[in-house]
């Protein structure tokens, strides 16, 4: 019954606000063109099909957030756990997807973590200093991406190095005894350019334990995190790039005990790396663009456990990569392209060849119309084949209708595969394999004054691999249907207001709902912004009730959080933020805690 209201909501919405647009008779406003990279085709917001959403580094210094985890959070259809602040494992759920379904790139390169059980991604170790935007591309899109992109895509994409010499440093104290500073310094010619940055953070943090449950002991956290990227102009257009990422940190965190889950003498060591080098170039009068590809990422991970060594795992991801983007005239462009990518953990690995083919049709001044197939042999599974189809629609610069249709696979991790922990190998688990449409409307008036998007969302997972004490199998789909909303309001020149809603029900075909996912959720966002030195925002995050397992839930949570920031002149910045103002008591994960009011305050210089 749901599915058939909101398709004819969206039906309607789309008669309606396409009414709308023709009784407008100027066109005072266009929209900004923005490109989405995850697309593979270089495409604009507005022709890619499917819902997108991007957050900038203006989004991020905005709201003062400093992990990537927290910045997410904030998309639509988007759920974060947590397993306790400061460094805890964070994990990112896309409408219903398990959080190991999906794919994480920092620049273009896998990251998914090979020593995990299901190829997670800690979001919480990712510092926002270095992040130049995120894009969440939602929905199945093995057929850009291959393997792991069933719920999603999360593309990361690191700061690009400063058009002329110059950098920035800050310096940030708050609550919990927590500081965080850094600094960064690049420079770009006709020869090439370059950025190098260095951040640090370090917290006595709070217990992991929920406190409210007779914990105090403190988990502390530091991490230390450096960027380089550059690259070096060989002559016509041609262009040699690198890419490195690495974080060390170390977490303290609590676990279960003879008297139960509570506080507890443990610590976690995490290295992390991910780099790429690229050479690019084009040919046939720049008809023809290519991009050759190394990328690499690591991880080296060592668990303490009251002082003794504990679980430790190192794996890591090759990647070799081509893709060729031909552009046969103003209304067709190709993309094309052959991928390897060799998976190691422990002793185990695995490797996955994959060629491509994308093809953008703009079949009409307002219709652009795109096409994918990828096929993706595994060494150990065989060749899995994957699809995707979308059409966007702009029938004035107002109006955008799209939709999408497209296929995705997973295949079992090397943990799953080598049982992981006591469990027994299972050499006869299949890949997880989504099939998803996704349909909606955007408008915005001619005036960019009001916004409004609404979107339709169906999944079907199917081969869900689940643990018991035996070990890993598959089992019965998943089926996800939702609905979001977004909007958006220019109130008066300097006061706007932003907002998201998502209905996710996620259920097996038993009816039980999926772990983690809560059916309402939403946020609010208050920007002020006056002539003047000072800007200031009010975020108003709710997330509902999420089931735990079948006897247990995590209550509903409303949480505020504020921010702001003084310009003394074009070289000093003052910001600071105050989480969680009205000192909500809440949980991400059952029995893991979350901080009360608290409180930060920084400066920035600019040089």
């Amino acid at each position: 019954m749901f599915y058939k209201t909101a398709l004819l909501s969206a039906v309607s919405l789309s008669f309606v606000s396409s009414a709308l647009a023709q009784e407008e008779q100027t066109d005072e406003t266009t929209l900004d063109t923005v490109i989405v990279e995850g697309s593979r085709l270089g495409q604009a917001e507005t022709e890619v099909g499917s819902s997108v959403t991007i957050i900038t580094a203006e989004d991020i210094d905005a709201l003062g957030f400093d992990f990537a985890v927290d910045a997410i959070a904030a998309a639509p259809g988007v759920t974060v756990n947590s397993n306790g602040a400061f460094g805890g494992q964070a994990s990112v759920r896309i409408r219903g997807a398990a959080t190991g379904q999906t794919l994480v790139l920092i620049d273009g390169i896998p990251v998914n973590d090979p020593t995990s059980s299901g190829g997670s991604v800690n979001f919480a170790r990712v510092d926002t200093e270095n992040i130049e935007r995120i894009e969440i591309l939602k929905g199945p899109q093995s057929t850009l991406w291959g393997t792991d992109a069933i719920g999603g895509v999360v593309s990361i994409t690191t700061k690009r190095p400063e058009k002329e010499l110059g950098g920035s440093a800050f310096a940030e104290y708050g609550s919990f005894n927590t500081f965080r500073g850094g600094a960064s310094v690049g420079n770009s010619n006709d020869t090439g350019d370059f950025r190098l940055a260095i951040v640090g953070t370090s917290s006595d943090g709070i217990s992991k334990a929920d406190e409210n449950d007779g914990n105090t002991e403190d988990d502390a956290y530091e991490a230390l995190t450096l960027s380089a990227k550059g690259g070096l102009n060989l002559g016509g257009d041609a262009r040699l790039s690198a890419n490195v990422l690495w974080t060390d940190a170390e977490t303290e965190f609590d676990g279960f005990g003879a008297s139960g889950f509570g506080d507890a003498d443990n610590v976690s060591e995490t290295e992390e790396l991910s780099a790429n080098v690229s050479l690019t170039g084009s040919l046939f009068d720049e008809r023809l663009e290519n991009l050759l590809l190394v990328g690499y990422a690591d991880i080296d991970r060592q668990n303490f456990n009251n002082g003794a060594p504990g679980f430790g795992a190192t794996g890591d991801r090759v990647l070799y990569r081509y893709q060729g983007t031909l552009g046969i005239n103003d209304a067709n462009k190709l993309a094309f392209g052959v991928e390897r990518e060799e998976t190691m953990s422990g002793d185990e690995d695995t490797s996955i060849d994959g060629v491509f083919a994308l093809y953008e049709w703009q079949a009409a001044e307002a219709l652009t119309l795109t096409g994918g197939l990828r096929v993706d042999d595994h060494s150990t599974f065989g060749a899995e084949t994957t699809g995707r189809v979308a059409a966007a629609y702009n029938p004035n610069p107002q109006l955008t209708l799209r939709a999408s249709w497209g296929q995705g696979f997973k295949a079992p991790t090397l943990f799953q595969l080598s049982g992981g922990g006591f469990a027994e190998p299972n050499p006869n688990l299949q890949p997880e394999t989504s099939e998803a449409i996704d349909a909606g409307i955007d408008w915005r008036s001619r005036d960019g004054c009001v916004e409004a998007g609404f979107t339709v969302v169906d999944t079907d997972i199917e081969n869900l691999i689940s643990y018991a004490v035996t070990g890993y199998f598959n089992e019965a789909e998943v089926k996800t249907q939702g609905i979001e909303l977004v909007g958006r309001v220019v109130i008066t020149d300097w006061l706007s207001v932003d907002a998201n809603y998502a209905y996710i029900d996620a259920e097996d075909t038993d009816g039980n709902p999926q772990r983690r996912i809560p059916e309402h959720s939403g946020d609010v966002r208050f920007n002020v912004d006056p002539d003047g030195p000072f800007s200031g925002n009010v975020l108003i995050r709710y997330n509902g009730e999420e089931p735990n397992n079948a006897t247990s839930t995590v209550d509903s949570w409303t949480r505020v959080d504020v921010t702001g920031s003084y310009d003394l002149n074009e070289t000093v910045e003052l910001f600071g933020r105050v989480e969680n103002l009205f000192d909500e008591e809440y949980q991400q994960i059952l029995g893991y805690g979350t901080p009360d009011l608290s409180g930060y305050v920084g400066i920035r210089l600019r040089y």
